[in-house]
């Protein structure tokens, strides 16, 4: 068979899952909004932080915005930290905790979201999305609107709130041989699905977003299978060949495609996913089967629903959290922290109501001296 016939039939493919996906994403939403439980919130006063990627392009229109919209609310200017490459939001979000802040906005990519979040884990502050990066798994899940920087401040200060579920990983490091610990939201995963990442342009990403990860798993997929040990709740291990192994949170992917529609963010389970293709026509199976919803298993993809799952590969293999390369791993443990966090996001009817503080009584002001 041809490259380019391939191509094709990879972007048909594609292109399926695509036009399935919309068809049925309204109603789908609607069945997510009767589900979802939200705590709408009344008026009140709110201290805003905001933890800020500075190298993201819509960076300075994010400042701009959000202390506009608390001037407007009547609030304290926001206290803004910024992140760097050494330290990527971890230690500034813990920073806006112990200033009291009450809700603090990630205002980057999903690496920003998870590491702004790992610091909120299990407290009273709220998560705030400004979608600024390329994927925005978890915005995208939450259905706030990544394309409108000011209607995403609204959500994240105005917004009705939730807790979700985070997953925590620990994996040995091939390169250093230390065992490090994380946290993803969306989904995380171990071959296929990391190599991908790892190959894609960054001058492609920069000009089609998203979309450039198409053009390197077009190139990846007649790729070979690895074998991996999988344990699920601490059964005995079973060895299997595969492709790829994804641990989900979320199922929701960029145009809307819900590759694991049963996947909630609430329920206190991650849905794996252990996917074993060998041949262009494998992955066109995995592919009507996510497209057309087929009810009944294939040999090629098996999906399971655990609350920590253990992996172990035989060489390093390549592993992601929520689209970002964390390194080569021989062994993986992953866990579900359930309720872990509380965020912000659009009410069923996409209404913005105005936020009530959980706090009754008059505050310090969170104002300079506190700001870095």
């Amino acid at each position: 068979m041809s490259a380019p016939l391939i191509v094709l039939l990879v972007l048909l493919a594609a292109a399926l899952a695509a036009l399935a996906a919309w068809q049925v994403a309204r109603r789908r939403r609607r069945q997510a909004a009767k589900r979802t439980v939200v705590k709408t919130l009344a008026p009140g006063d709110q201290r805003i932080a905001l933890v800020l990627n500075p190298v993201k392009a819509q960076a300075p229109a994010a400042r701009t915005l959000l202390a506009e919209a608390c001037e407007l609310a009547g609030w304290d200017p926001p206290l803004i930290l910024e992140t760097t490459r050494q330290s990527p939001g971890y230690e500034q979000a813990r920073r806006a905790v112990e200033l009291g802040a009450d809700v603090v906005l990630a205002g980057g990519g999903d690496g920003t979201v998870r590491e702004v979040a790992r610091a909120l884990a299990n407290s009273p502050a709220a998560l705030g999305l400004l979608p600024l990066g390329t994927g925005n798994l978890l915005a995208r899940n939450l259905g706030i609107p990544v394309a409108d920087l000011a209607a995403s401040i609204r959500t994240a200060l105005h917004g009705n709130q939730r807790r979700i579920d985070m997953g925590t990983i620990d994996f040995d490091d091939a390169v250093t041989g230390e065992r490090r610990s994380s946290a993803f939201l969306v989904m995380g995963g171990i071959g296929l699905d990391a190599e991908v990442i790892a190959a894609t342009r960054d001058d492609l990403k920069k000009h089609v977003g998203w979309l450039a990860y198409s053009e390197a798993g077009v190139r990846l997929l007649p790729g070979r299978r690895t074998k991996m040990s999988i344990s699920v709740d601490g059964e005995p291990p079973q060895v299997h060949k595969v492709r790829s192994i994804l641990f989900a949170n979320l199922g929701r992917l960029p145009a809307g495609i819900d590759f694991i529609p049963e996947a909630k963010m609430d329920d206190g389970l991650l849905d794996v996913v252990i996917m074993s293709p060998r041949s262009l026509a494998g992955w066109l199976w995995v592919a009507g089967k996510v497209v057309t919803k087929y009810p009944r298993n294939i040999p090629v993809i098996d999906y399971r629903r655990a609350r920590t799952v253990e992996i172990k590969v035989a060489q390093p293999t390549e592993t992601q959290l929520d689209g970002d390369l964390t390194g080569a791993a021989t062994s993986v443990r992953v866990e579900v922290d359930p309720l872990a966090l509380l965020v912000r996001a659009p009410s069923p009817d996409q209404q913005h109501p105005r936020p009530q503080s959980p706090y009754t009584m008059a505050r310090p002001s969170f104002r300079a001296g506190s700001r870095n």
